[in-house]
């Protein structure tokens, strides 16, 4: 065998191999580093493993909700830091000197000109009021002061290297400082005796001495932040230490709240151990984890849907799934602030459930789940809940393209996890009051999340190539500009495709196919008749056939021409592959078989070119392609009946679908004998219906 030959025949297990190597490699970098504790126990249940010894010594560690109790304590005690700016004052008092000066120099030689005594007097008695005022301190308002001055709390003053303990309200606010020198000053008018000279008065009033009042002490922020992460620092995370062969829990003891701590505490400082001292072996077990989740996930698709593995851009599709999300795991466990309830999982079903099929969706669940289970904590509470608020959307979520489905499933996911979780919350706590009421919080976040799926799937679409059923629908419209020339060019053609459609579309779902992608199909799988559309039978009049005037083999190559020119129009059009299959299709490999017998009678004694009177092919591929060409034929020849009944409608529908089947036009199609009787079954009675017997009206009298 070539080199060349035996490439083409293994680049495809290649190509899978390396992209399946790859996505193994990724996921098992995501994993944590720590040992994977080997017990899973709930508190509130009894200890069903082995007796379990302590290995090593290992401390005891306090639960969140302890450390958050004790930071809290440790808070509402903490005094922040306030800087007492000791310059200022003299700043301040150089400018009233400065200020004080000024005023007397205007007074000089006037009137209200005072003596030497009364100038230092009250230059003497004002500086004194000031320096009253800085040495106590002010402060500036603002919403954090005034937090601490509404809870009365304590703030450490530092002058120099010195931090005395204040109360913040025998600070002066700015205002209140205004208000103090106010009031000292109407004071000292008021002391003035009547003895003294109303100058006096006059000159203590035009002083403005608030305007030589600012804020002297403010908020050390640095120090602060400093000393109040000293003093969670300082907070001890354990209370109590187990040693090295102390009994830790016996086989059939109560996991009560005690030993679910330690229990928690070992289980903490065994992956810690595990993955400190077995790095490289560790890592090879998790390789052989992820390898032996991804192998199952590749025997479900090589034995239940092969043509996913056929084809790469679909394979990366559910790959890149299982690594998205297995990476965001790992980025929120890592952020202790969120919980891993947020991660929306349900968000895979509803995406694979769109492209493929509710069975494929849960399997792909199941395969993330199994690896998450490996990342985050008490996993088995966390698959549980999960796995079954996934189930949940799948049976919900019959469709995507009405978004409020969506919103629904959304809604009965959160309801499904909130219900799981308190029933667990009671089986473990035994106390109503102790379950985590927050983590509700984290539901109603996953379910907001859950509807991102509508603009996911619209990427992943554009992406990958796949249809939605949202755009099957919006293709549906006959509004659309490529079926309205259909109906305006070919109206009967147009006609003829919405009853296949409608035939179609019934029997597809009599076998479990999609009846939104068939639907579409059908109805544009003859908009190739738009060019020469007066050479089909459904767009002629009774007068006029234009094949009279033609050879057979020229009419034949007309006809079997629409599919080619469909194909042309729908590439313009940009139409999605998976509807430009139902136009190569729908004929197979069929013949013109008119044009055929009519070019035999007229020229028994030349010899035939088959080529030239049998369609281009492929033959149908998929259930919905052989479901069209079925439903084509079936209603195409329905109209060339003479008489409706039941029995004529039987006859012609297994006439003709039993010589597709001995054209052998459904071997590459996965349907089978039971699918096409029920086809049968769904032909027989729609047509039926449509050309049921309608009651003779009398003739009106004159």
């Amino acid at each position: 065998m070539s080199i060349s030959s035996w490439w083409e025949k293994s680049k495809k297990g290649i190509y899978l191999g390396v992209l399946f190597g790859i996505s193994i490699a990724i996921v098992t970098y995501f994993l944590p580093r720590e040992g994977k504790f080997r017990y899973e126990y709930q508190k509130g249940r009894p200890w069903m493993h082995e007796v379990l010894i302590a290995p090593w010594d290992f401390p005891v560690y306090k639960t969140e909700a302890e450390l958050n109790r004790e930071r809290d304590s440790v808070l509402s005690s903490f005094s922040p830091f306030f800087n007492f700016d000791t310059s200022l004052l003299t700043y301040e008092l150089q400018n009233f000197n400065d200020y004080f000066d000024e005023l007397r120099r205007n007074t000089t030689g006037s009137d209200n000109e005072l003596s030497p005594s009364d100038y230092e007097m009250i230059r003497m008695k004002l500086i004194s009021i000031l320096d009253d005022v800085y040495s106590n301190g002010v402060y500036e308002r603002n919403e954090f002061t005034e937090s601490l001055r509404s809870g009365s709390k304590n703030i450490m003053l530092v002058k120099g290297n010195v931090a005395e303990e204040r109360q913040i309200t025998e600070l002066y606010t700015h205002k209140e400082a205004y208000e103090y020198v106010r009031d000292r000053r109407l004071k000292m008018q008021n002391d003035i005796p009547d003895v003294v000279s109303l100058r006096v008065f006059d000159f203590l009033s035009s002083i403005s001495l608030g305007d030589f009042l600012k804020p002297n002490v403010s908020y050390n922020e640095t120090r602060s932040a400093a000393e109040r992460d000293n003093l969670i620092r300082s907070i001890s995370l354990t209370r109590g230490l187990i040693q090295k062969g102390e009994l830790i829990i016996s086989r059939g003891e109560l996991v009560n709240d005690w030993r679910f701590r330690v229990l928690e505490s070992f289980r903490q400082e065994y992956g810690e151990r595990v993955g400190l001292y077995n790095s490289w072996l560790f890592i090879f077990g998790q390789f052989l984890i992820v390898s032996a989740s991804f192998l199952i996930l590749f025997l479900f698709l090589l034995n239940f849907r092969q043509e996913v593995l056929d084809s790469f851009q679909k394979t990366m599709f559910i790959l890149l799934l299982l690594i998205f999300f297995t990476g965001l795991t790992r980025i929120i466990v890592m952020m202790p602030e969120v919980s891993v309830y947020l991660i929306p999982f349900a968000i895979i079903p509803i995406i694979v459930r769109t492209f493929y099929d509710p069975r494929l969706a849960l399997f792909i669940l199941l395969v993330a789940m199994m690896i998450a289970g490996f990342i985050v904590p008490n996993s088995f509470e966390f698959i549980f809940m999960n796995i079954l608020g996934g189930v949940v959307v799948i049976f919900t979520l019959t469709n995507t393209y009405r978004r409020a489905k969506l919103f629904f499933s959304a809604s009965m996911a959160f309801l499904t996890m909130s219900l799981v979780y308190f029933g667990i919350g009671v089986i473990q706590e035994g106390d109503v009051s102790e379950i985590e009421w927050l983590n509700y919080a984290w539901f109603a976040g996953n379910s907001v999340l859950i509807l991102l799926s509508y603009p996911l799937i619209y990427i992943f679409e554009k992406t990958f190539g796949f249809l939605s059923d949202a755009t099957l629908f919006e293709l549906s419209d006959t509004n659309q500009p490529l079926l309205r020339r259909l109906a305006e060019e070919a109206p009967g053609s147009f006609q003829h495709s919405m009853q296949v459609a409608n035939l179609a579309e019934e029997a597809a779902r009599a076998i479990d196919a999609h009846p939104l992608l068939i639907r579409a199909g059908a109805l544009y799988h003859d908009i190739g008749k738009v060019a020469d559309s007066e050479y089909f039978t459904e767009n002629q009049s009774e007068k006029f056939n234009p094949h009279d005037t033609l050879e057979p083999e020229k009419s034949a190559e007309i006809i079997i021409g629409h599919i080619k020119k469909g194909l042309e129009l729908a590439k313009k059009t940009n139409l999605p592959t998976q509807i430009t299959d139902f136009i190569r299709t729908h004929q197979g490999t069929t013949k013109a078989y008119y044009f055929y017998r009519q070019y035999t009678d007229r020229y028994p004694e030349k010899e035939i070119d088959l080529s030239d009177f049998t369609y281009p092919g492929p033959k149908p591929f998929t259930k919905e392609h052989a479901i069209l060409m079925m439903a084509d034929a079936v209603e195409a020849s329905s109209r060339s009946l003479d008489e409706f009944t039941e029995e004529s409608i039987k006859d012609l529908v297994d006439n003709i679908i039993d010589k597709q089947v001995e054209d052998k036009q459904f071997t590459l199609a996965p349907i089978t004998f039971r699918d096409i009787t029920r086809i049968k079954e769904t032909f027989v009675s729609r047509l039926t219906t449509i050309y049921h017997a309608r009651i003779k009206y009398p003739k009106e009298e004159e």
